[in-house]
């Protein structure tokens, strides 16, 4: 007696085979972010192979042309516009997906994602000030280390001013 396959045994449970891996891709909306980029790149991909293709392609305007060769040219710019309307298609499916998988979020306002100081200098929380305390430490840092590199600089090119100023003085006198 044959027994039928167990769902987590290697085989996918669903009537087709790509459909479990599909079914959690799906689910994830960072993956279909990732999805919809991909086909905007393929997307902006096809654009340029058409704008290509319709710069090589010369219009049947009376001079001599090979008419299989403006009908191969003319079916492979259908096929493509043809691809890029599936393309289309398919960003609009990511799109609304994307959507419904984002509709029972609460929008959070954006002053709440940004650290900023209140006018009597508290933070909101101790995590986000002990944060913003050591940037701004290591740019106070960093930026004393500037101010002494840029006076070093001005000092060189004071140097190199004076230097040439003499040598261009010491020429003068010579003629």
């Amino acid at each position: 007696m044959a027994t039928p396959p167990v769902a987590g045994a290697g085989l996918p449970s669903g009537p087709f085979p790509g459909q479990q891996g599909q079914a959690a891709r799906e689910v994830n909306t960072a993956s279909l972010c990732r999805i919809g980029q991909e086909t905007v790149q393929d997307i902006v991909f096809r654009t340029m192979e058409i704008f290509q293709l319709l710069r090589n392609m010369q219009l049947p305007n009376g001079v001599s042309y090979h008419a299989i060769t403006h009908q191969d040219r003319l079916g492979k710019l259908q096929e493509h516009l043809r691809q890029l309307s599936v393309l289309f298609r398919k960003l609009r499916l990511v799109y609304d997906k994307c959507n419904e998988n984002c509709a029972g979020l609460d929008p959070v306002p954006t002053e709440q994602l940004i650290p900023y100081v209140e006018e009597d200098g508290s933070k909101h929380d101790d995590r986000s000030s002990n944060q913003f305390r050591c940037a701004s430490e290591e740019r106070r840092e960093v930026m004393e280390k500037l101010k002494q590199k840029n006076q070093q600089l001005k000092q060189i090119m004071d140097q190199l001013r004076n230097l040439i100023w003499e040598i261009n003085a010491m020429l003068a006198m010579r003629n």
